[in-house]
């Protein structure tokens, strides 16, 4: 072969070349995110599960896609919203709450699932064993119900007078409300507390709660964590100022927004490290990013 036609065939070559590359790359991978709440409500959450996949590597629209699907409330949507996902065949499902956990879990068993909850993931059967996890599910437990008997104490010291203690649930959210009772009772009868359970599920009940507490003044108050409350911490926050309660909960979020106290691990931490988990379930993204 003459030299000028080398030339010209290896010219040829590299030109064509990285369009093949290209067409070869696989799929970005795709992140599923299932969630109870509403968008507008998690800014904070979100922001810190994102900063978890960009300490891997990840970034959203770069080399990896997520994919949202928010129950805006209704936790009865979720399992519906699980099956979606995996419909979509993502490369990964974060479930962020108990409920949504247990809704990927009945949509796949062997799509993978991490999860951050605030209950103990083997007491209910979500994993074999904290080691051990099996199955396609493994995640972060951020020890809420572990901590309820130690926020009791704390507010006890901060209100020593207390007798009567309300406690708001979410009844819309069972398996967190029935597990943060079963240790709480216990506990406020050790000290000497009488318990008066007040429900709330949407905005204007928990507004309901407060003219119910109002009306009968128990000394303290004490808020379950759950995904809801969460997502109602400034109005939760202005009440319990308006009507000078002493307010605890699991959520530092609600404490910096007025809230008295909480007691209980970084929520926004647990999801930026449900982000940092994700990572070994989506392929070679970062691979894909850098040869484009």
């Amino acid at each position: 072969m003459k030299r000028r036609e080398f030339i010209t065939l290896l010219g040829g070559a590299a030109v064509a070349w990285p369009l093949a590359a290209r067409a070869q790359q696989p799929a970005m991978p795709v992140v599923g995110f299932l969630d109870p709440r509403s968008p507008g409500t998690l800014e904070d959450f979100l922001r810190a599960f994102r900063q978890g996949l960009k300490d891997t590597g990840y970034v959203e629209g770069e080399n990896v896609t997520i994919v949202y699907r928010f129950a805006e409330g209704q936790f009865d949507r979720l399992p519906e919203l699980a099956v979606e996902l995996v419909r979509r065949r993502v490369s990964v499902i974060a479930s962020s709450a108990i409920a949504s956990a247990f809704a990927a879990k009945a949509a796949t068993a062997t799509m993978p699932i991490v999860f951050t909850v605030a209950e103990d993931p083997v007491r209910h059967g979500l994993v074999a064993s904290l080691a051990r996890p099996g199955g396609n599910l493994t995640g972060i437990n951020f020890l809420t119900s572990e901590l309820v008997a130690k926020r009791l104490e704390l507010l006890r010291e901060l209100v020593p007078a207390a007798t009567r203690l309300a406690v708001l649930i979410n009844p819309a959210n069972a398996t967190t409300t029935e597990t943060m009772l079963r240790d709480l009772e216990p506990a406020a009868r050790a000290m000497g507390l009488q318990i008066q359970i007040l429900s709330a599920s949407t905005g204007p009940e928990i507004n309901a709660a407060f003219a119910t507490f109002v009306r009968e003044r128990p000394d303290a108050l004490f808020v379950n964590l759950d995904p809801f409350f969460s997502s109602r911490r400034v109005q939760l926050a202005t009440l319990a100022t308006r009507h000078s309660v002493p307010m605890t909960s699991g959520n530092r979020l609600i404490t910096e927004a007025g809230g008295l106290m909480s007691y209980g691990a970084s929520v926004t931490d647990a999801y930026r490290q449900m982000g940092v988990e994700l990572s070994p379930n989506l392929g070679d993204g970062r691979d894909q990013a850098a040869a484009i």
